[in-house]
């Protein structure tokens, strides 16, 4: 697959997942912390899911601003996408991941929202690179 990239950014960790994180603009710098569930202290850090919600959710309204253009449809300005992350082991080994993305298009009837949501999830980056790694939910607020 071709992809003709138009933006790279890069981040560093240190420590793992109770170290830091720092990206190389300084725009993102967060100290991290391992939640009590995952085995850890559960500090005041953040951590690689809650970065990944933020990411995933973000993406997914930006992907459904261009589904809306492309259906011509007006994505409202007070759109929400409720990202919920999941991790655990998985029966394979290893650890795997779950996403579950809720999306709010407040005035937008149920048939209409369902195609942005569709068509959104077709654009997204983030839809693209777990499409066949993990489950991703889809639901309407």
């Amino acid at each position: 697959m071709s992809i003709d990239v138009k933006y790279r950014t890069t981040a560093t960790a240190t420590g793992g997942r109770e170290g830091h994180a720092r990206s190389d603009d300084g725009a993102l710098d967060v100290t991290l912390s391992t939640p009590r569930a995952l085995g850890g202290a559960g500090g005041a850090g953040t951590n690689p899911e809650q970065m990944f919600a933020a990411g995933y959710s973000a993406c997914f309204i930006g992907a459904l601003k261009v589904a809306g253009q492309q259906l011509k449809v007006k994505v409202p300005d007070d759109t929400t996408v409720v990202a919920s992350i999941g991790i655990g082991p998985r029966a394979a080994g290893g650890f795997g991941l779950t996403a579950e993305l809720t999306v709010d298009l407040p005035g937008i009837d149920h048939a209409t929202a369902e195609r942005l949501v569709a068509a959104a999830h077709d654009i997204c980056p983030y839809s693209n690179a777990t499409r066949g790694n993990i489950d991703v939910g889809l639901a309407l607020a």
